[in-house]
């Protein structure tokens, strides 16, 4: 679904200005450097509204969130929400995620969050999945020994491919579910995920860590 154009998107960001990192690539390798109290670094990959990003930053005070969204329409709105709780421990960057070993050095972040990314059923596309051998790869350049990728989607296709990729390429995987919320609200939430539960749709998700 195409993402609607917000009003007055310009002043909106720039309200917000303090936390959108407009040249991430002179971050790369600084970044809890310039954030002194936080002590570790997470990432989200496609961050969307920010429900999840803003509440993640909040329950991690000593955590750095790097949020990165190529939908300005979409981060404008969760840029908003980490304003509006007045959190330091957050950041946005509107960048592609191919591109991130140009904003983060090797073995410089502890975690990376997919949530709800596109599926792309068709097998033509299949690389452009986020969790393809080629995607695997990048995230394994940039996350320490031990790091994890923390993975939700309501796509049962693609989680079940996903865990294939994940096994084949050396990830160890753990807390694999399908069905997240079988036994109540189990983490942080997004706003598709909220969208879903109450449809009954169940959330698959994993924890595949480097190794």
């Amino acid at each position: 679904m195409r993402m609607r154009k917000k009003q007055n998107l310009i002043p909106r960001m720039e309200r917000c200005a303090s936390v959108l990192v407009t040249e991430p690539e002179a971050m790369k390798g600084r970044w809890l450097e310039e954030f002194p109290a936080c002590r570790s670094l997470f990432i989200e990959l496609g961050c969307g509204k920010g429900r999840f990003t803003a509440g993640t930053g909040e329950s991690n005070p000593d955590a750095l969130l790097v949020a990165v969204e190529r939908v300005p329409d979409a981060m404008v709105v969760g840029m908003e929400r980490v304003c509006g709780l007045g959190l330091e421990n957050v950041r946005f960057m509107s960048k592609d995620v191919s591109d991130l070993p140009q904003f983060f050095a090797e073995k410089e972040a502890d975690r990376i969050y997919i949530n709800f990314c596109d599926p792309w059923p068709s097998n033509r596309h299949a690389k452009r999945r986020l969790t393809a051998p080629e995607f695997l790869s990048m995230y394994r350049l940039i996350l320490k020994d031990g790091g994890q990728i923390h993975f939700k989607t309501d796509n049962r296709p693609l989680f079940d491919w996903s865990l294939r990729q994940f096994e084949k390429n050396g990830w160890e995987l753990s807390e694999v579910t399908n069905d997240l919320h079988a036994d109540g609200i189990q983490g942080i939430m997004t706003d598709y995920e909220i969208k879903f539960h109450t449809q009954g749709v169940k959330i698959n998700r994993c924890v595949a860590t480097v190794r």
